[in-house]
Order: C-alpha cells, then structure tokens, then sequence
C-alpha cells in the first residue's frame, strides 16, 4: 500500500483568518506531503507496505523510528484537516461541555491549557483533548 497525501474538503484561503492560506498551504502541501513520502519510503520493501495507516499506529511502537514518526504525522495531519473546518468551533454543547466544566474547569481554563500543552512540547508535537478513567483531561505527545 503507497500512502496518499488526502485531498482537503476546503480551501487553502478557508480558515483565515485564524490560519491564513500560505500556511495551510505550505503544512498541507509541502510538511504532510513530507511525512507521506518518507513513510512510504521507510515502509518500501516491508511487510507494512501492506497495512493501512490504522493498523500500523495500532502497533506503532513495533515499527522503527522512521514508520513511527512519519506514520504518526501523516495519521495526526489526516485527521488534523478532517477536524478542521470553516465555520465551525466556538462553545461546545450537551455532554461535552458538561464534562469540560466538570473535568476540566471550563471552556476558557480548557482553551488555556489546551494551548499550553501544545506550546509547552519542546521540539513539535500535539496536543489532544483525551478521556482516561472515564473523564476528560488535555494530553500532549511528541
């Protein structure tokens, strides 16, 4: 199996002016495509040529560095432009806002430290909205 950057449901110029199109362009195009290239490049040859995406980071850590982390960056991105969306975000409702304010303090304490998590990784990383032990808490991973 060849990884395929994925196409984006939206224009480069669609989140501005949160992310303006230079960047959208330049992460999309140039940095997934980076993580799509080099993974199918450390996968060439190996029975991973013949996993999906998905049953590769079920055992991530099976893999050498190279499938790890640009099989992790190209997951993380995939998703990334799936959750990102013009028009959309603000306050969340129904039973995830109540478990923000429950687990987390609030919508404005979770922006906070949401932001923090992923400002505070040194060298680059994300940062994630997780559930661990049935209550909501702010990850980050490299």
């Amino acid at each position: 199996m060849s990884f395929e950057l994925p196409k984006l449901d939206y224009a480069y110029t669609a989140l501005e002016p949160h992310i303006d199109a230079r960047t959208m362009e330049i992460h999309h195009s140039k940095h997934h495509q980076a993580y799509v290239t080099n993974l199918n490049n450390a996968i060439a040859g190996t029975d991973a040529e013949k996993l999906s995406i998905e049953d590769i980071c079920k055992n991530i850590s099976k893999f050498p560095m190279a499938v790890r982390n640009n099989g992790g960056g190209h997951y993380n991105h995939s998703l990334f432009w799936q959750i990102m969306a013009p028009n959309a975000g603000g306050m969340p409702t129904g039973d995830l806002a109540k478990a923000i304010e429950t687990d987390l303090g609030g919508f404005e304490k979770f922006k906070t430290d949401f932001a923090a998590a992923g400002a505070t990784r040194f060298g680059s990383g994300w940062a994630w909205l997780c559930v661990k032990e049935g209550k909501l808490c702010v990850c980050s991973t490299p």
